[in-house]
């Protein structure tokens, strides 16, 4: 094994497959997207170079400000919120013994049903008029708090960020709960012994450990949230007033609904760029490397 690997024409042989296939399906659109940015093509016939006028105009876009700061609200959202509370009912899972088993089940569900049924669903419980939550107000004797839930713009935006992340806190939990159930049994008899309580070697012993999963949950976080469209496209459009846009949810009404082909395609190459600094950003604050156990 050790010959053949040494051998500088069969690892190239062995690359060379993965890399015509990276380049294909990755490194060749993002190029071809890269020039149509710079054109002021509408996705038929003909057109011209327009060279930095598409990320000129973006840079005034009111529009696509809007879209990244809600991005970036998502990604907060995620981070801070989703996460911690995952991996505390991760641990929490842990250790309810029989039940283990069914709470990982029903913590799972709403990450495995369609986005269509589950946006679908919170638009009817948010409906002004017949909506489970106004009702549910009402029979609180709380009918002042009744909402325009999707159709105030500060309330939509929360809207879509909460089921966001209600939707996608299932693979979070996951994956730290994997992590969780990888811990040696020796260690956590190693700290009883010791004297630690459950909380301290929860918090000394299982999530140091945890930070290669970490690494990688909050890397996958923010850039689903900068990749976010389904829920927010069937739930609101972008609406009330643009107060819900993202940017895959304005790259699609500007590219398709407007037929700004090559604007569409400015705002592709910056969402790539964004989510390639963000990754190297958050892999060097995350570094510390826990080793084998």
């Amino acid at each position: 094994m050790h010959t053949i690997l040494g051998s500088r024409r069969t690892v190239f042989l062995l690359v060379t497959p993965g890399f015509l296939l990276f380049a294909c399906m990755i490194f060749v659109p993002i190029t071809a997207s890269f020039y149509y940015s710079l054109t002021d093509w509408n996705g038929t016939g003909e057109y011209s170079l327009t060279w930095l006028e598409n990320y000129k105009a973006l840079m005034s876009d009111e529009v696509f400000w809007k879209a990244l700061i809600n991005s970036l609200l998502l990604g907060i959202g995620l981070v801070f919120l989703q996460h911690p509370i995952a991996i505390l009912m991760a641990m929490i899972v842990t250790y309810t013994g029989r039940w283990e088993k069914f709470m990982r089940v029903v913590i799972f569900i709403p990450a495995i049903i369609s986005t269509f049924v589950t946006s679908k669903l919170w638009v009817s419980v948010f409906n002004t008029q017949f909506g489970m939550l106004n009702n549910a107000l009402t029979m609180a004797g709380l009918e002042s708090w009744r909402q325009d839930w999707l159709g105030d713009s500060t309330l939509a935006i929360l809207c879509i960020i909460f089921v966001c992340m209600w939707q996608g806190f299932g693979y979070a939990f996951l994956l730290y709960y994997a992590g969780v159930k990888g811990v040696p049994n020796d260690l956590y008899e190693a700290a009883y012994l010791d004297g630690a309580s459950k909380f301290q070697v929860n918090f000394h012993v299982v999530l140091p450990l945890l930070t290669p999963v970490l690494r990688i949950n909050l890397v996958l976080a923010v850039i689903s949230a900068f990749k976010q469209m389904e829920t927010v496209y069937l739930m609101t459009g972008g609406g009330p007033a643009n107060s819900t846009e993202f940017l895959s949810t304005y790259l699609y009404s500007k590219a398709f609904r407007e037929a700004l082909y090559g604007y569409g395609n400015a705002i592709s190459i910056l969402l790539v760029v964004i989510c390639l600094i963000i990754t190297v950003f958050m892999n060097r604050v995350i570094r510390r490397d826990v080793g084998e156990f």
